[in-house]
């Protein structure tokens, strides 16, 4: 009597592992573009933060502070308003942002100038996003210097 061995043939081995391969590329380039998304999220999370701040701060002593760099607090009188200015995720996303040749744009850091509008003062904080976030009415282009002002994001 002739006994067979069960075993897997050189054809069904090399099948499983093609499939594996796909299902890695694919689950990897998912991944990217979800840690893509998420340092978008992050830098509108951070430019709306600093809005909030020098909004109190403007609210506490009528004028904006004259300049705010990366990593330094927003502090008058005895208040602080923010304790450390963000610095944007690494790394940059998009063609046009990892260019940064606006002087309202530096692509390592939120760049804050305040401005005056007339008599009012006010301000603009450069940054950039590396895709389109969210949709409809509420959509942000993304690869685009976009500016925070008193009156929100806009872009020019």
């Amino acid at each position: 009597m002739h006994k067979s061995k069960k075993a897997f043939t050189l054809i069904e081995l090399l099948v499983v592992i093609a499939i594996i391969g796909l299902l890695s590329t694919l689950s990897v380039i998912a991944l990217n573009s979800a840690r893509a998304k998420s340092r978008d999220a992050k830098r509108i999370s951070d430019v709306k933060q600093m809005q909030l701040a020098l909004e109190m701060y403007f609210d506490d002593m009528a004028d904006y502070p004259p300049m705010a760099s990366a990593g330094a607090a927003i502090v008058a009188a005895s208040t602080t308003f923010l304790r450390v200015i963000p610095v944007p995720p690494i790394p940059i996303d998009g063609d046009l942002c990892n260019s940064g040749t606006n002087s309202n744009y530096d692509k390592d850091t939120y760049k804050y100038t305040r401005t005056a509008t007339g008599a009012r003062p006010s301000y603009v904080i450069g940054f950039c996003l590396g895709s389109d976030v969210g949709s409809g009415v509420t959509k942000i282009t993304g690869n685009m210097l976009l500016y925070m002002t008193p009156a929100g994001i806009s872009w020019n």
